[in-house]
């Protein structure tokens, strides 16, 4: 048995970043276990540039996602004026983005930016015996988030509450099978099947394939990430059954 912290996505924008090249900015179709980590991470108060504590924490967590509706697809074609970043040696700092409109070397960025719209996920999260804090501890941080907590980018806001519960289950299955979509978004779920994804052994699903997706946090100060494993399975839709919270 063990405790997963279980809580809900929506927001009428959500971007999931996939390997990007260029000029263009793709959106996976479902979070990616970096997105969850940072949200996670900015609710407890972690900052970015605390690269120690962003790592024990990301090392600590397991995550699973099960895609209640895909939502629909919205590319943006995106242009920006950035000041240029200075020498290796002397680096420009901007602290808002009124200061760096100020400055006097400014370059336009043309590209091209994915979101998915409309989209309800719902988040499973458990925790090694090592880990930092609890999956109560978690819980608690949602409610009361020390950052403010979006969707992948800073123009994707939360549009629902994340509604937070820990779950005491013996596998990812058991836990969403206990884990209710909230009424209110019941009119945008379409999808008869739910795609469940979830990393290791304690999926309980029959697995179909294993994706490998390059988003476990190596380091947020530099913004690299290594290939993790992550397993799928499409599972129709069964009735909920009642679970209790701590």
């Amino acid at each position: 048995m063990a405790d997963y912290l279980v809580f809900h996505l929506y927001g009428p924008m959500a971007a999931w970043g996939d390997v990007a090249v260029g000029e263009y900015r793709p959106s996976f179709a479902h979070p990616s276990k970096s997105a969850i980590i940072g949200l996670l991470a900015a609710a407890l108060g972690i900052r970015r540039d605390e690269d120690a504590q962003q790592k024990s924490f990301a090392e600590a967590c397991s995550y699973a996602v099960r895609v209640d509706a895909m939502g629909t697809l919205l590319r943006d074609y995106h242009t920006i004026q950035v000041p240029s970043s200075g020498t290796v040696r002397n680096p420009k700092t901007f602290h808002t983005r009124k200061a760096e409109l100020a400055d006097s070397d400014l370059n336009t960025i043309l590209s091209s930016r994915d979101y998915r719209c409309d989209a309800v996920y719902t988040v499973a999260v458990t925790l090694r015996d090592d880990a930092p804090c609890s999956v109560k501890d978690l819980a608690e941080a949602l409610r009361k988030p020390v950052f403010t907590l979006y969707l992948g980018r800073k123009s994707c806001p939360l549009a629902f509450p994340l509604s937070p519960l820990v779950i005491t289950a013996e596998s990812v299955k058991e836990t969403m099978a206990k884990a209710h979509v909230p009424e209110e978004l019941h009119d945008l779920i379409h999808e008869k099947p739910s795609l469940v994804y979830w990393e290791g052994e304690q999926g309980g699903y029959e697995r179909e394939q294993v994706i490998t997706r390059r988003d476990e946090p190596l380091s947020r100060k530099r913004w690299q990430f290594s290939e993790r494993k992550e397993n799928f399975a499409t599972v129709l839709r069964e009735e909920e059954t009642p679970c209790t919270s701590a």
